[in-house]
């Protein structure tokens, strides 16, 4: 057959094979070098035509197959990929791009139930398969400008956003915008068009920009008439909501809390302002509120700062815009009750804010404090609070107590008001969690008290404060005198007993009765109590950040990014090898995120259990082991990979410290999960469930076609369905029948002992690795199917890594006390495999090993010198033979010596 007749298509059989004729035809017409300028001009038009009215999911499968090596010629196989390169800028060309990649990406093939436990519902979006999706979508070809792919991609990527095409694709979509393009600098810093096609939108419909209202002077021309009386639309109800909605999304689908502190910290005031609107005059007005609420307090959870507090507080009645006297633009409600962004065109002052409306917000943003600060954030921001009032109150700075000036020199008294109802709601609602905290509060009482001479009768509002503060503090369950620092309590107790001889009867009432309290506070404790070590500064502060830690991650409200803030915070203290640390908590906490399926989270907790297994190896192994035998059937196969994958790490961290009883019980469970005589009755009596189910749907659909079902599937070539057929077939053998161990579970066992012995094989011992390598052999002799070709590639790889320990071992000059012993009989085998096994894999795997198998059989004869090492400089002595390289070497070097040169001269 000539190479014209190679060239030429197949005859059409489907609608694919016919739509892949068509654009070879038309584009041969079109690029085809050898045509006159003026026909490919019009063929090109013709082509472009043609790829325009088909569907962008058909073009994306037709340019993928012609674009395959040996298709098309090489010049009309450049102009396809350009095209295919740009199809996201088709109106639907993002969706069809995510559709086609997780369709045939080969991690997101798995359509059969894979464990124990139903997997959930939706698209099986796989992160190797978003990955690839990403790095399509967020990277500008070479042919354009960022600024036109982005203008073309991100109206796309917002309107997916939205949620309106599923769940499963919106997370997939905020992956994209979050690490794709708002993640990198080149597309994600501000000014790129990154960040001015994808963020700023967003933004900008929750905060408009400074120079947003200067087009109020555009609207319309010629005798357009405006109504001055009423207020012009900034931002529409509906703009506002999907902006807050897209803004969530792409917060809380991935832990990205650097994404996340770029996309709050310009809107906490704006934030503030919606989560604490007065009326809730519609449904879409209090979604838009609760939506700004749980962005505010995320805000709040990353960067718990007094000052971010203190902001709010100052600015309690923010309505909108910049200039806080008069306003740009503020948020106000429609008729129907719905918030919209506004234009006030009614004069008179904006910000006036009533005694209502403060005492409501302070309910408020105490909530929100409640929700989103620790307790030692409630105690810091409190005493600085207590602070000002106190500077205000006396009217000058109290002394020794630090106290920031206002910025502009002046006092307002909106703020004045604010901060003393905010100090009064915070001693009525958190008077456990302020007392948790006393060295500072009883520091700030004792400086008051000190110079009660100073203090006139009108501050008696100021002493009756610090007593109130010194009663809530003294009365604390589990407050004792002794552990005070004994100056502090001195000074405390000497002004007390100032202030009860004073003329004022209320004040020197309850300070006589504070002063008998104090004398015998210590007696009134449990005896047992007072026993106990004082716990140092350091303790109390690890103890807090455990705490917060604990509750960022546990909170079920808890949005990816500060559950990852709170493994962040669990990093600081395992890496400090802070004593505060409940381990056996800490390694059950870790294994509930697992089940959650958020890869990022994976991955950090699988470095907080490396960085334990520092300390605590046996509790580590052990607890990884449990959930990866998974014994009780309870776990998903995805969720034991997990598992697996981290016990991987753990192994790797060991390195020689793996040994022992760890070594040994990690083996024995691998062993126990790789062999092939593993049962799990729950996993078979689902399995059997699955199937009567299928029947039975199999039987309904063929009593509803009266015979047997069409196969409706002609789009697809016979070729594809033949693999689809056998992919299919594999996928479904995974699950072992009959309620066998899965066999990926069994392949990734194998391969963590392979591991294993390549991290410390003298840990393992003789009889594990002797039973490693027959279980191995066994496996690539008997279980030949087809679907168990991932784990016999496992079983020869394990061998392979046995070969490396063995050479690792002798390189280093450790002596093992074991070898390959039966080294004939895995040649023998691996052998047999390399010629007749059916996976093309297995076979390269086999030729590899026993490549290295007889390389490691020349290594033994080069012996070790003393301090590991073979032979400085190539072969020394080769046992058998009496050959030494190195004397004969220097014999030749003396002989050279000895013989006449011959030198050319002048």
């Amino acid at each position: 057959m000539d190479e014209a007749a190679m060239d030429q298509p197949a005859p059409p059989q489907n609608a694919r094979q016919r739509l892949m004729q068509s654009l070879m035809e038309l584009g041969n017409k079109a690029f085809n070098p050898d045509a006159s300028e003026s026909s490919r001009v019009q063929a090109q038009r013709e082509f472009s035509g043609f790829v325009e009215r088909t569907k962008t999911l058909n073009i994306i499968a037709a340019f993928n197959i012609l674009i395959r090596p040996g298709h098309v010629p090489p010049w009309l196989r450049s102009k396809l990929m350009e095209i295919l390169t740009l199809v996201p800028l088709r109106p639907d060309g993002v969706r069809a791009t995510l559709e086609f990649v997780f369709s045939v990406h080969p991690s997101s093939t798995v359509k059969v139930s894979e464990a124990a436990v139903p997997q959930k519902r939706g698209a099986n979006i796989t992160h190797e398969a978003l990955e690839m999706a990403s790095r399509l979508i967020s990277t500008p070809p070479a042919s354009v400008t960022p600024d036109v792919w982005y203008a073309g991609v991100a109206p796309q990527l917002l309107r997916l956003l939205d949620g309106d095409e599923g769940p499963e694709l919106r997370k997939a979509v905020a992956y994209i915008i979050g690490f794709g393009v708002l993640g990198r600098k080149t597309s994600g810093a501000p000014g790129t068009a990154g960040w001015k096609l994808l963020a700023e939108p967003i933004l900008h419909s929750i905060r408009p920009p400074p120079g947003a209202t200067e087009s109020e002077n555009q609207d319309g021309g010629g005798d357009v008439i405006i109504d001055l009386s009423k207020d012009r639309v900034l931002v529409t109800p509906h703009e506002l909501a999907t902006a807050l909605s897209r803004l969530q999304s792409l917060v809380v689908s991935h832990p990205n809390p650097g994404l996340c502190k770029r996309l709050l910290s310009p809107l906490l005031l704006p934030l503030w302002a919606l989560s604490s609107w007065g009326d809730a005059g519609s449904t879409a007005s209090e979604k838009s509120r609760a939506t700004a609420s749980e962005l505010l307090k995320i805000q709040l959870k990353l960067t718990p700062s007094p000052d971010i507090l203190l902001m709010l507080v100052h600015n309690v009645g923010y309505l909108g815009g910049y200039d806080r006297q008069n306003p740009e633009w503020v948020y106000a409600a429609n008729r129907e009750g719905e918030l919209q962004i506004v234009i006030r065109r009614s004069f008179g002052p904006t910000n006036a804010i009533s005694l209502e409306q403060i005492d409501s917000k302070i309910k408020i943003l105490l909530k929100v404090v409640e929700d989103s600060f620790s307790s030692a954030d409630i105690s810091t921001v409190f005493i600085d609070f207590l602070g000002r009032w106190l500077k205000s109150a006396r009217g000058a700075s109290t002394k020794g107590v630090v106290i920031k000036e206002e910025a502009d020199g002046q006092k307002d008294p909106v703020k004045q008001l604010t901060e003393v109802k905010l100090l009064q709601a915070m001693m009525e609602k958190f008077p456990e969690k302020l007392a948790n905290q006393p060295k500072h509060i009883l520091e700030l009482v004792s400086q008051i008290l000190t110079d009660t001479g100073d203090i006139p009768e009108s501050d008696d509002d100021v002493v009756g404060v610090a007593l109130s503060l010194l009663n809530m503090i003294v009365t604390a369950p589990g407050f004792q005198k002794s552990r005070v620092n004994s100056d502090t309590m001195n000074q405390i107790e000497a002004s007390l007993a100032d202030l009860s001889r004073g003329s004022r009867p209320e004040v020197s009432s309850t300070a006589r009765n504070l002063s008998l309290l104090l004398k015998y506070r210590d007696q009134l404790n449990d005896p047992t109590e007072t026993t106990t070590t004082t716990p140092t500064d350091r303790q109390i502060e690890d103890r807090k950040t455990y705490q917060l830690a604990v509750s960022y991650i546990t909170q079920p409200d808890s949005p990816p990014p500060v559950k990852f803030e709170g493994l962040n915070l669990l990093s600081t203290l395992i890496t400090a090898q802070s004593p505060i640390l409940d381990i056996p908590g800490i390694l059950v906490l870790l294994s509930s995120l697992f089940a959650d399926g958020e890869d990022y989270i994976n991955l950090k907790a699988i470095t907080l259990y490396t960085l334990l297994s520092h300390k605590h190896p046996n509790a580590v192994t052990k607890e990884l082991l449990d959930h990866y035998v998974d014994a009780k059937e309870t776990a998903s196969v995805d969720t034991r990979l997990r598992f697996g994958e981290a016990l991987l790490r753990v192994i790797e961290r060991l390195g020689e410290t793996f040994t022992a009883s760890t070594a040994t019980t990690t083996a024995d469970a691998l062993l126990l999960i790789a062999g092939r005589r593993g049962y799990r009755p729950k996993t078979q009596a689902r399995q059997a469930k699955e199937e009567r189910r299928r029947q039975m749907k199999i039987k309904e659909a063929e009593e509803a076609w009266d015979g047997e079902v069409p196969d409706l599937s002609d789009d697809v070539p016979e070729e594809e369905q033949k693999r689809n057929e056998i992919l299919a077939r594999i996928v479904e053998g995974w699950e072992s029948k009959r309620g066998a161990e899965d066999v990926r579970i069994r392949a990734s066992a194998l391969s963590i002992l392979g591991a294993a012995m390549e991290t410390n094989i003298s840990g393992l011992g003789p009889s594990v690795v002797a039973m490693a390598v027959d279980l191995a052999l066994s496996i690539v002799q008997v279980e030949t199917e087809d679907e168990k070709g991932i784990l016999r590639r496992a079983a020869v790889l394990l061998v392979m890594s046995f070969v490396r320990a063995l050479d690792a071992a002798k390189k280093m000059g450790r002596r093992l006390g074991f070898g390959l012993a039966a080294k004939e009989d895995v040649v023998r085998v691996l052998g047999y495999v390399r010629e007749t096994d059916g996976d093309g894999l297995v076979r390269e795997y086999a030729r590899d090993v026993m490549e290295s198998l007889e390389n490691w059989e020349m290594g033994r004869l080069v012996p070790v010198e003393e301090g590991g090492g073979a032979g400085v400089e190539g072969l020394g002595r080769l046992k058998g033979l009496e050959v030494d390289l190195e004397r004969a070497a220097e014999v030749k070097r003396e002989e050279r010596k000895a013989r006449p040169r011959i030198e050319e001269i002048e």
